[in-house]
């Protein structure tokens, strides 16, 4: 622990927070991040960073969350990887401003949209997926050509000083810095004019983020969370319902113990199904895991002591602990909390109201799986919903009748790692979104440059005003090319 913390607070020590944000607005205003190449050379050292350091990387999230080294390659290395590769193959591309149509009324002319990046950033990371969610939106910030500031969670202090021992010793620190502490350096930062603050974390945080960005009106995107729902209908094939539950108990419990804006929440399933649902899913949860999870080392820990207290108290409640079907053993000494199911807590109770981001999956049987509609409508609109079912027609309902950033049918938590479609939130989830090509356009503004030559003019968009003119006018926005000719000619009247 000790040599984790002496970087940090080296670092701390060290940093001056308006000097290091002035010269990175220095660089950019230089145009050095601008450059295709540097782009390509800070994206490629990314990639060396991630290929030559994972061992740093494993040993770092393990210190932080007991995650096995595996899950941590899944989770957060490997994805990096893809990402930048992703990157580094569509950069060219990204870049090259595209043709845009304008209508015949303004001939001789044309337009361009190019994409120009915003200017020195700053990127605020989560605790629970400290690389995955610190080096993601960087990619798109250092495609999108930007100067950047990263803050890493506190709480992973062994995965932030990481981060900054790596980042600085790979990528160009004139341009790119992380900037390692507590909450009073999180406030400090906020402090300071950016062109975008990128934040993922929790609500009650985001707000704090938004009242400072709001000073300086400075846009911001916002991954936050809620509770995902999995909607579990009646599956009648043993194969369907043992990939389904598999599925559904990684995504719960494989993920970092639950711990992620995105792992599923809750269950909702018709109440004639819900007896099948929880013995497979036992079953399933003792071949992954074992007869003593902790043991075997694939689930990881809880962060801290205030993150196992707050889940403590949601099973503390009588009504919630008589829930219990299967785990609910607690080490708070090693913070280890067993997979645990619940059948029909009460729905008023905090593990029902609050996002639970830990190991405890709450079932809530439903007299018909479409009455799953009306119930995810009645809660906070979530980053992701789930729904495992052949049913077509319940598809197209879900699809139709709700609101989330994503839904994802007969998976879950895949859709992080498609390059090809936007990752983000709706309403209290958050907003903005990223990943592929959409990290780099969430940290570009695509400026809209517009060409006339002197060839041509219209004479009837200046005064002195009259009817004629007007008639011109009017015409002219139906482009109706044809009555403007006939105005002219003195064919066409009122």
């Amino acid at each position: 622990m000790e040599d984790f913390m002496s970087s940090s607070s080296r670092n701390n020590n060290n940093n001056n927070i308006e000097t290091a944000v002035k010269e990175l607005r220095e660089t950019f205003n230089s145009g050095k991040t601008k450059e295709e190449s540097w782009r390509t050379t800070q994206l490629k050292n990314l990639l060396s960073l991630l290929m030559e350091k994972q061992e740093h990387i494993h040993t770092a999230l393990q210190h932080d969350l007991g995650k096995h080294h595996v899950e941590s390659f899944r989770d957060e290395v490997g994805p990096l990887i893809k990402s930048v590769n992703y990157a580094l193959k569509g950069l060219k591309k990204w870049m090259v401003g595209k043709k845009a149509d304008l209508p015949i009324a303004v001939f001789p002319a044309s337009a361009h949209l190019v994409p120009e990046p915003l200017g020195v950033v700053l990127i605020i990371s989560s605790w629970n997926f400290p690389f995955g969610l610190s080096l993601e939106p960087l990619i798109g910030a250092i495609a999108a050509g930007n100067a950047v500031v990263l803050k890493p969670s506190e709480l992973s202090p062994a995965s932030s000083s990481t981060l900054a021992d790596l980042i600085h010793s790979y990528l160009d620190t004139k341009a790119i810095r992380v900037i390692e502490g507590d909450v009073t350096v999180g406030q400090q930062l906020l402090q300071q004019k950016w062109d975008k603050i990128f934040f993922t974390g929790s609500a009650s945080v985001a707000r704090i983020v938004m009242t400072a960005a709001a000073k300086n009106l400075t846009p911001v995107a916002l991954e936050l969370g809620g509770k995902c729902p999995a909607v579990v209908d009646s599956l009648s094939s043993s194969w369907d319902r043992k990939i389904a539950f598999n599925r559904i108990i990684s995504a719960k419990f494989g993920a970092c113990a639950g711990q992620a804006c995105i792992a599923v929440d809750y269950i909702l399933v018709d109440k004639k199904f819900a007896s099948t649902l929880v013995e497979v899913m036992k079953a399933a949860i003792l071949k992954m895991y074992g007869e003593n999870p902790k043991e075997s080392k694939t689930v990881a820990r809880i962060v801290n002591k205030s993150h196992f207290s707050r889940l403590k108290n949601l099973l503390d409640d009588p009504m919630v602990k008589d829930s219990i079907v299967h785990g609910g053993s607690l080490d708070e000494d090693n913070l280890f909390i067993e997979p645990t199911l619940l059948v029909d807590p009460p729905i008023k109770a905090g593990i029902m109201t609050e996002e639970i981001f830990g190991p405890l999956l709450p079932i809530i049987t439903l007299e018909k799986i479409e009455d799953s509609i009306e119930f995810i409508n009645s809660m906070p609109k979530p980053l992701a919903l789930y729904a495992f079912t052949n049913n077509e027609t319940l598809m197209k309902k879900l699809s139709a009748g709700t609101s989330s950033g994503s839904i994802l049918f007969n998976d879950a938590m895949l859709q992080y790692a498609a390059d090809s479609i936007p990752f983000g939130g709706v309403g209290g989830s958050g907003f903005g979104r990223y990943h592929g090509k959409f990290s780099f356009d969430e940290f570009s503004h695509e400026k809209a440059i517009m060409r006339r030559s002197y060839l041509l003019d219209f004479w009837f968009r200046y005064p002195p005003w009259n009817d004629n003119k007007l008639q011109l006018l009017r015409s002219a926005y139906r482009f109706d090319y044809l009555g403007v000719v006939l105005i002219i000619l003195g064919l066409k009247r009122s």
